[in-house]
């Protein structure tokens, strides 16, 4: 009994080396985007350049990632997605190289866009991938299983970024991606099987496409233009908004005239559920992701922290997200989605608050208290509003539902940045002291972290929930 118990538990040879070479091939992106924060300090030297005009190479990252999610299901629908995958696998590598050979701080953004593009199918298709090479009998254990070394990346990209920068350079955060890539391309090709195209008719929305990324354009340039201002009130951000806000009016207009049938359905808001999420899920990656460009800033320009110390400064954060991860699924399922979401928003508010009142005088023990305790609460806002986007919605909403809320995702995490930024930027313009210009502006980008997170209950409020009595 035991040992047919055991046999069914093994994972077929092959199974498992193609989820594993599929998982490789992934790891290169999810470090590349956490070490950056690191690096931050270093670029803007490097380039002679502003915290505003460095996030572009981390908002537009995230922003070309997202435009390709809707791409890659195309190109899986029409392509060979065993070619896809290993060509976007080297189309990230030979990006990294023109990243790191960078001379300027605009070639280092455009080689920055092309990058987070490949990097989006990459992470769009692993997915798709690692379901089809598994199959329904052995999904969970896969997951498991290559599941690991992703959720560890919050904890030791940052690290390995800060040793790189400390030891090398900024440029070898992106030539180590080809090392990595040079390992992971040989298994894939070996491990992981062909895939036939699912769908060769099937059209890309490219309309809809460029519009969405218009829409964003539009609005997170006008947001930093902010920073040059030090208001949010001066005309070329209010210009460039109301282009967005124009811009999002053309695009419902199309969505309607399609009927629907675009990259982003609006008919998908209708659904409460779906919309609650939706709104829930873009709030709390501007909350939780748009610090995460700051946090590296503060330890090395007011603490004096190395970039290894800065990293390691931020593993409580991490670490808090490995402990509270494997709980949540069980949670949703035993009292629901809302008071998950609930529960976990307070413990983000007493993590958030008092980041709002930090000096330079501040204890690391009471910083890493406050970054564990922010940790704890990431997966409990994010998982359970993932999961309940889903509910309600008819199967066959399922993909462009799936393809929508990594869109919104993504787009949330671009504005959390932005935002940030211009808020931490936009001192440097008000003619006070350095040292107060700056603890008031990262000050300020904790106080718009912890507003955000407030705003999150009314969202929140309306998922699920399952009454015990």
């Amino acid at each position: 009994m035991l040992t047919h118990s055991n046999q069914s538990f093994r994972l077929p040879r092959k199974t498992l080396g193609a989820a594993w070479a599929i998982a490789l091939g992934a790891i290169a992106p999810m470090l590349d985007s956490t070490m950056i924060n690191i690096a931050i300090n270093p670029l803007n030297q490097a380039f002679h350049t502003t915290l505003d005009m460095i996030q572009w190479a981390i908002t537009g990252y995230i922003l070309a990632l997202a435009i390709a999610v809707p791409v890659s299901g195309w190109l899986m629908n029409r392509y060979n997605g065993k070619r896809i995958f290993i060509g976007a696998v080297v189309a990230f590598g030979l990006m990294s190289i023109l990243v790191g050979i960078s001379w300027d701080i605009a070639s280092f953004i455009c080689f920055r866009l092309m990058q987070g593009f490949s990097a989006g199918i990459i992470t769009a298709l692993m997915s798709a991938l690692l379901v089809k090479t598994a199959g329904p009998d052995h999904l969970g254990k896969v997951i498991a299983i290559v599941s690991t070394p992703m959720i560890l990346g919050p904890i030791l990209g940052p690290v390995i970024g800060g040793i790189i920068v400390q030891m090398a350079s900024w440029h070898w955060i992106f030539f180590i991606n080809v090392f990595i890539l040079c390992i992971a391309v040989p298994l894939m090709i070996r491990y992981i099987p062909d895939f036939e195209p699912f769908d060769q008719d099937s059209r890309l929305d490219l309309p809809g496409i460029l519009l969405l990324s218009a829409i964003s354009a539009s609005l997170i340039y006008g947001i930093t233009k902010a920073a040059r201002y030090a208001s949010f009130y001066n005309h070329e951000t209010v210009w460039w908004i109301a282009i967005g806000l124009m811009l999002i009016a053309v695009y419902m207009a199309y969505d309607h005239f399609r009927r629907h049938r675009t990259v982003l359905p609006m008919n998908l808001f209708v659904h409460r559920r779906f919309a609650a999420s939706s709104a829930g899920l873009f709030l709390a990656n501007m909350a939780i992701m748009g610090p995460m460009l700051i946090l590296p800033l503060f330890f090395q320009n007011f603490r004096h922290f190395t970039a290894i110390e800065s990293a390691l400064a931020l593993i409580p954060q991490g670490v808090g997200m490995l402990i509270t991860r494997p709980l949540i699924g069980i949670m949703i399922d035993r009292i629901g989605a809302r008071y998950v979401v609930i529960v976990s928003l307070v413990l983000a508010l007493i993590g958030s608050i008092p980041m709002v009142f930090i000096n330079d005088q501040t204890s690391m023990f009471w910083i890493a208290l406050l970054l564990f305790i922010r940790g704890t609460s990431v997966g409990g806002i994010m998982l359970p509003l993932t999961s309940d986007a889903y509910t309600g919605l008819d199967s066959r909403q399922i993909p462009e539902a799936s393809i929508g809320i990594n869109i919104i995702e993504n787009l949330g995490s671009s504005f959390g940045s932005a935002v940030i930024a211009a808020i931490v930027a936009g001192t440097a313009y008000t003619g006070q002291s350095a040292a107060n210009v700056n603890i008031e502006g990262y000050q300020g980008g904790f106080l718009m972290s912890a507003v955000i997170l407030v705003m999150i209950f009314l969202p929140g409020m309306l998922l699920t929930h399952k009454n015990n009595n």
